[in-house]
């Protein structure tokens, strides 16, 4: 009764405007960055099985680097929708600052330890020799790119959450597309390149990279759009710091929660052997492109729910999450559908041996029943319940349901139980579905309906 009283606040023109505005976008840009990943699987598989899942487990570097830079960028964005709601420009510039300082400090971390140990950096996620090698020389290269990522991704963000979205789709866009055709130009050789496979791959992401940032500085220069005040850089507002930390360090355990969850995943299944290996990472790279969807709405309901908290329309933003949150279990049904649907096509599009291909049909209809929860999670955690600045829930969530339920069940299964790859992987995705009642119990508790601005 209470919801559907919400709803009737809701002017669904203005709603639905939105949304598409913000979360088509939005979705196109996470496609894009997936889209790169599944043009390495499928072009390194054509080369060999072992160079696409050397690639696929070094990459899980850069994985842990989007933990950090997302919860420095997702503060940034749940202050900055609230300030932009409320017309606040400087204290916005402020917000982009924190960001910029906090993503370059780990953006070099990274890069030195690609640069120094990478060997080191592999034998987390593999015990084989020649994977070893070949992620070790990926990684040398890429290593680059990681330096400029966190970077770029400060200036994507304040131009999501200050109604600049479209020139985000057409940057990551043209990056994409950049390092999808620099892909096929270097691991194949093509016009009088060197034929460089996994390196190939390294290189065509960094190159990108540039060219992403060089856009992002250049788009920015524009008069209506945030970019930073360097005569403020240092001088930060101690109260906005505190406000800061406040939605970082919640985000930044939950990020580590879950990154560090994902990645052990991919470690517990290369340990498998590379048959499991290889058909874990073409199962990743499906539930990526897959997830995109849920990713633009969730982003967009983080967006849309902190400009009407921020501007003072408590009751209106509130209702808005009520509505997102319902719509969040249709897309989640919508994702099933189409992983089942392309199971066929994908087990047969990329060169794996018998064992893998069954592995991976095996996988993808695993991954059907995950995809609810993940989609339900994604915009009631990661979009409503962040947009209100309640962040500690989703660390909490994962502590339970990932660290102290799934990660010790595939442990268990894999090395102690001795049970098939299918029933690891199995184990692997318990924590989305598991979590879903929990999370609505928090979300009706109604914490995240806040005004963050001062």
């Amino acid at each position: 009764m209470q919801e559907k009283k919400q709803g009737n606040l809701i002017d669904r023109k203005e709603f639905y405007g939105n949304l598409t505005r913000l979360a088509f976008p939005i979705a196109l840009q996470s496609l894009m960055l997936a889209a790169v990943a599944a043009g390495d699987a499928l072009m390194l598989g054509k080369v060999a099985q072992d160079e696409m899942t050397a690639v696929s487990l070094a990459t899980q570097i850069q994985f842990v680097q989007n933990m950090f830079l997302m919860a420095i960028t997702g503060a940034g964005a749940i202050l900055g929708a609230q300030y932009w709601g409320k017309g606040d420009r400087r204290t916005l510039e402020d917000v982009f600052h924190m960001m910029l300082r906090y993503s370059g400090i780990v953006s070099v971390l990274f890069f030195l330890a690609c640069e120094l140990v990478p060997g080191l950096l592999m034998h987390i996620f593999t015990h084989d020799a020649p994977l070893i090698a070949i992620g070790s020389s990926y990684l040398r290269i890429a290593g680059w790119s990681y330096l400029l990522t966190g970077i770029s991704q400060c200036y994507l963000t304040m131009m999501k959450v200050s109604d600049h979205v479209k020139p985000v789709a057409v940057v990551s866009s043209c990056a994409v597309l950049l390092n999808i055709g620099l892909n096929a130009v270097f691991i194949f050789g093509l016009l009088g390149a060197p034929r460089m496979q996994a390196r190939g791959a390294a290189l065509a992401t960094t190159i990108s990279r540039i060219v992403e940032l060089i856009l992002c500085i250049s788009i920015s220069m524009g008069a209506s759009y945030i970019r930073p005040v360097w005569s403020r850089f240092l001088k930060l507002q101690r109260q906005l710091r505190s406000d800061f930390a406040k939605q970082c360090l919640p985000l930044m355990g939950g990020s580590l929660c879950w990154g560090i969850g994902f990645t052990s995943y991919t470690a517990i299944m290369g340990h498998m052997g590379t048959d499991a290996a290889a058909a874990n990472s073409i199962a990743a790279v499906v539930r990526d492109l897959i997830c995109c969807m849920c990713n633009g709405i969730g982003s967009a309901a983080g967006i849309m729910v902190g400009n009407k908290l921020g501007a003072g329309q408590l009751e209106l933003g509130k209702a808005y999450g009520i509505k997102l949150k319902n719509m969040s279990y249709g897309i989640g049904f919508i994702s099933t559908a189409l992983v089942l649907a392309v199971t066929p096509l994908i087990v047969r599009m990329v060169l794996l041996t018998d064992q893998a291909r069954e592995y991976l049909m095996g996988m993808m209809v695993i991954m059907a029943v995950y995809m609810i929860g993940r989609c339900v999670n994604t915009v009631t955690i990661n979009g409503v319940l962040d947009g209100g600045g309640d962040t500690l829930f989703d660390m909490y969530s994962l502590i339970v349901c990932m660290w102290l339920i799934a990660i010790p069940l595939a442990l268990a299964g894999a090395f102690w139980l001795h049970w098939s790859p299918l029933a690891v992987y199995a184990c692997t995705c318990l924590d989305e579905v598991g979590k879903i009642p929990w999370v609505m119990l928090r979300f009706r508790k109604y914490k995240w309906v806040q005004d963050l601005t001062r």
